[in-house]
């Protein structure tokens, strides 16, 4: 258990590295992406290549990360969030999605899945959303920004419970599938 919970926060810290790079294993990245461009993506690489298009339009800065989604269409902030909040719980639970910087997202999650028809996963993001909400102060009680207090923050945190149902719906109710599909129906809002 230790040795999983400490993969787990490297991987937190890493994070944010991974994400400023805006290089996030995709053969290209498009500064503006062209209705031929997601026709001609294959679906399997088409998630990325949107994503990849969006992160390139962050600022270098990070702390005007919230501002700049904010400006984007729905279906732009959808991708972005979703994107965001799958990695996180892959990466690290639902803990990590909240501790990290895409937590300031948490409030939108559930509108954003709403919109991809992500129905089951609504239920769930509401869900988290309520525990991380009435539960704060002891989920985040440890967290003083070291990797100790954030490793001991795992421990009876509420949010695990979450982790496992997250990794059964995306058996049933796939978000990777959703998205591109969602992508496919709407991108003439990608290209904007």
């Amino acid at each position: 258990m230790k040795k999983y919970l400490t993969q787990r926060i490297i991987a937190a810290f890493g994070i944010l590295s991974i994400l400023s790079s805006c290089t996030i294993n995709s053969p290209v990245s498009y500064k503006k992406l062209t209705e031929q461009e997601i026709d001609s993506t294959p679906d399997s690489l088409l998630l990325q290549l949107v994503f990849d298009n969006l992160l390139e339009r962050i600022p270098k800065d990070f702390s005007k990360e919230f501002e700049t989604v904010q400006t984007w269409n729905n279906a732009q902030q959808a991708i972005y969030i979703i994107w965001s909040f799958e990695a996180e719980v892959n990466n690290g639970g639902f803990n990590q999605f909240y501790f990290n910087s895409s937590g300031q997202y948490y409030k939108l999650l559930p509108s954003a899945l709403q919109l991809v028809g992500a129905k089951k996963f609504v239920d769930l993001s509401q869900r988290a959303n309520d525990v991380f909400e009435k539960e704060n102060a002891k989920i985040t009680e440890h967290q003083d920004g070291t990797l100790d207090g954030f490793s001991e923050s795992y421990k009876n945190n509420p949010l695990n419970k979450f982790d496992d149902e997250f990794y059964a719906l995306d058996e049933m109710e796939n978000l990777e599938q959703l998205q591109v599909a969602f992508i496919r129906k709407n991108k003439l809002e990608f290209i904007k």
